[in-house]
């Protein structure tokens, strides 16, 4: 059995994969605004004054998360030795603020102006975001379980690698129920306008569930090395 060392651990006191940690958490309250702001917009009406105050809401934890990843990198002394190949690490820091950086396109260009969801595409739109939401979701235990594992902290390598497989397993969802639903917006009679902002809205979203499971391929070349 193969045992990995906690060469960074010896070496300097604060691990930066922890840093991811911390940037996670930005994007599960990101999820959580995603979430009110959909209801707020669905069920709402021209005077849903909701929408607005959590389009800041969005903006003010991009802005931390932002500040999050800037911290990582400035932080990282260029000779130091990493339990994980370094273009790895800043590629997935890339990927997991990109999950945080579309959620907040989404919901600002659902801000543009009000569309009147047809209540046939309500529950699907739902369903989309709830398929997110657990894709999302999932990758947090994934990240700690890759960190926990390459620290020596835990040899779970087949655990690991199932919760890898559940991001993908969502995602896959994910994408299924985007081109359902986008081949139903475009072939509805609403006006093209409408049409445009609920697909690239939807669209937004899938992307956050896709930069997730991009994170969870990275994650996985991670305990490979």
């Amino acid at each position: 059995m193969h045992f990995r060392l906690p060469f960074l651990g010896l070496i300097v006191n604060k691990n930066p994969m922890d840093g991811l940690v911390k940037h996670y958490d930005k994007i599960a309250e990101c999820i959580h605004i995603i979430n009110d702001s959909v209801e707020c917009y669905v069920a709402g009406n021209e005077t849903c004054r909701e929408f607005t105050e959590l389009i800041e809401q969005i903006d003010t934890v991009e802005a931390q998360a932002d500040k999050i990843k800037r911290s990582i990198r400035n932080h990282l002394p260029h000779s130091m030795f990493m339990s994980v190949d370094k273009v790895l690490f800043f590629n997935y820091t890339r990927s997991q603020d990109n999950v945080l950086d579309y959620a907040q396109e989404a919901l600002h260009w659902l801000a543009i102006r009000k569309v009147a969801i047809p209540a046939e595409y309500q529950k699907d739109l739902i369903l989309l975001l709830s398929e997110v939401n657990d894709t999302t979701t999932s990758l947090g235990p994934a990240l700690k379980a890759t960190i926990a594992l390459n620290d020596g902290k835990s040899i779970d390598r087949e655990g690991t690698k199932n919760k890898f497989r559940k991001v993908r397993k969502h995602y896959a969802r994910s994408m299924e129920l985007r081109k359902e639903l986008s081949k139903r917006i475009y072939n509805s009679d609403m006006d093209f306008k409408d049409i445009y902002q609920l697909t690239h809205f939807v669209d937004c979203l899938n992307e956050m569930a896709h930069q997730a499971e991009t994170c969870a391929d990275m994650l996985r070349a991670m305990i490979s090395r």
